[in-house]
């Protein structure tokens, strides 16, 4: 994340406001801005998994 500049502040808002996509199996993507966060989620806790640029 931090290789990307990408802080922990816009990982969160991503995940909160960010356009979300399912990717099988049990994954969600979450589009927002310049970046896309994939994350787990297990209960109510996300688990980052990886951060990307978009395009």
């Amino acid at each position: 994340m931090i290789e990307r500049d990408i802080s922990v502040n816009e990982i969160e808002e991503a995940i909160k406001k960010g356009a979300k996509e399912l990717q099988m199996p049990n994954k969600i993507l979450c589009h927002f801005r310049y970046f896309s966060v994939v994350t787990k989620k297990i209960d109510n806790d996300y688990f980052v998994i990886t951060v990307k640029p978009r395009w």
